[in-house]
């Protein structure tokens, strides 16, 4: 398993296209794909917006990352890190931050690549470039 964070808009995507070989056309997109698509796919962009969508449908959003570390174990998850900046006041919107970090941890737990990337740049805090 591999897994690419950072902020919104700072070139994740180009990250996983040039660093692994991915396709954005067949990047399956967690802000509308269908839930169980995760679980064979190659690439995911988008997991904390699939973490909104499984809130919202009442699916626990730990125990199904749960599922997908232990039966996709060589996914390549892209995800905006949400947990920086003001703590919202909408209850809603905390329980979904708190729920896309608590993911985010258990992905960056089972990966052996995890890539920060700031302005298009990879900053490699697990693993490295020879070990992905």
């Amino acid at each position: 398993m591999k897994m690419i964070i950072g902020g919104a808009y700072q070139g994740k995507i180009g990250c996983a296209v040039r660093l692994f070989g991915k396709s954005e056309e067949n990047m399956v997109n967690g802000n509308v794909c269908d839930f169980e698509e995760v679980f064979t796919a190659d690439c995911i962009k988008s997991y904390h917006k699939m973490i909104a969508r499984l809130i919202a449908q009442g699916v626990d959003p730990v125990q199904f990352t749960k599922r997908l570390c232990e039966t996709n174990k060589d996914v390549l998850v892209i995800m905006d890190e949400i947990g920086c900046g003001i703590v919202p006041l909408v209850k809603a919107e905390r329980v979904r931050r708190e729920a896309v970090g608590r993911c985010g941890c258990l992905i960056a737990a089972a990966s052996d690549t995890v890539i920060r990337v700031i302005c298009g740049i990879p900053d490699y805090i697990k693993g490295g470039p020879d070990e992905g």
